[in-house]
């Protein structure tokens, strides 16, 4: 019997395969069978997943070291004490076929975002228990962070003394913002929600949407729920770069000193006409040097709230500089009226 012929043939129909699986087959010995795995992974046509009695092989593509396998999957429910989130990244790495062949790119990107929110979780939920569900597939990697904790927006709203979650919401967006400045920067959900395909965040009653493949942002009222769940995709074939997205965001000390506001996710169905509505959305802002507000599907905005953003506060805060981004010949007319 061709055992290293049964190996790849088996692997070609299951996707994975265990030793034991080829020697209850095969009746030969454990050390025999075994000697024709260590082969093939020595040759780079297979390659060894998991540990102790999750191991088990996938095949491994020659030119690209990508996984035969269509789909992977881990899933942990993690008890939060003394959780450190590279250490959980680690194991799944070595217990899954997960990354085996990913582009650097998308490596990184995951790497990235898949710690960060597990890092928030971990330092801001204040649940008992955080479940955690990666997955890849032929095209794309997705995870999702639960826990049943306070709640994200609730938090916000705790700890920044805000009336609602769209405050909360608001707040949340404009980046270099945290319930914890001595311990974090703020920067971690603003640049996983940049660098994804699609990212969310559940919380209470609200879903927050980036559709960045679309150029979106959305809000829904959802059935009020405990605690958070953010999920994140991103695609397989993405050329994507954090390294772009961070020098974007930063300036050449790499501080994160850039940031952009979504206005019209704040209009709950009225025009943007007065000074209050300005102030709110400023607020926070001024440790940016750049920042961008973005006018898409603002049709008009009045003339207290142009002069209040663009002459009154900008005024106060020379040293930043404010673009508006997809504003209409309306928008531009108030703003330029403001600055003169």
């Amino acid at each position: 019997m061709d055992v290293r012929r049964l190996i790849l043939e088996r692997l070609r129909q299951k996707g994975r395969l265990k030793v034991t699986e080829v020697v209850k087959e095969t009746g030969y010995s454990r050390v025999y069978v075994h000697r024709f795995f260590r082969d093939l992974v020595n040759d780079g046509i297979i390659a060894l997943v998991g540990k102790a009695n999750q191991a088990h092989y996938v095949r491994v593509g020659e030119k690209n070291q990508e996984p035969r396998t269509s789909q992977v999957k881990a899933h942990r429910i993690l008890r939060n004490r003394n959780l450190a989130e590279d250490r959980v990244l680690s194991e799944i790495k070595d217990d899954s076929g997960i990354f085996i062949g990913l582009p650097g790119n998308i490596a990184g990107i995951v790497d990235y975002a898949f710690t960060e929110m597990l890092n928030n979780a971990i330092e801001h939920s204040r649940a008992d228990k955080i479940d955690v569900v990666i997955e890849r597939t032929a095209k794309g990697v997705d995870f999702q962070v639960s826990d049943r904790g306070v709640g994200i927006f609730n938090n916000i709203m705790e700890k920044k003394n805000l009336k609602n979650h769209m405050e909360a919401i608001q707040d949340l967006l404009k980046g270099k913002e945290t319930t914890a400045p001595e311990a974090h920067s703020g920067e971690g959900i603003f640049f996983t929600s940049k660098i994804a395909d699609f990212f969310s965040i559940r919380s209470s009653e609200k879903k927050l949407v980036f559709a960045n493949l679309q150029d979106d942002l959305y809000l829904r009222d959802i059935k009020p729920i405990m605690g958070t769940r953010v999920s994140f995709l991103i695609g397989i074939n993405s050329q994507k770069k954090l390294v772009d997205l961070f020098n974007r965001y930063t300036d050449e000390s790499f501080q994160f000193s850039k940031t952009g506001v979504k206005v019209n996710l704040y209009r709950e169905g009225v025009e943007y006409v007065s000074r209050s509505q300005a102030r709110r959305i400023v607020i926070g802002l001024e440790k940016f040097r750049t920042i961008e507000l973005d006018f898409k599907s603002v049709d008009t905005v009045g003339q207290g709230f142009a002069d209040e953003i663009f002459r009154v506060w900008q005024t106060r805060h020379q040293d930043v500089k404010i673009i508006p981004r997809n504003a209409n010949e309306n928008v531009l007319f108030m703003i330029n009226r403001a600055k003169t």
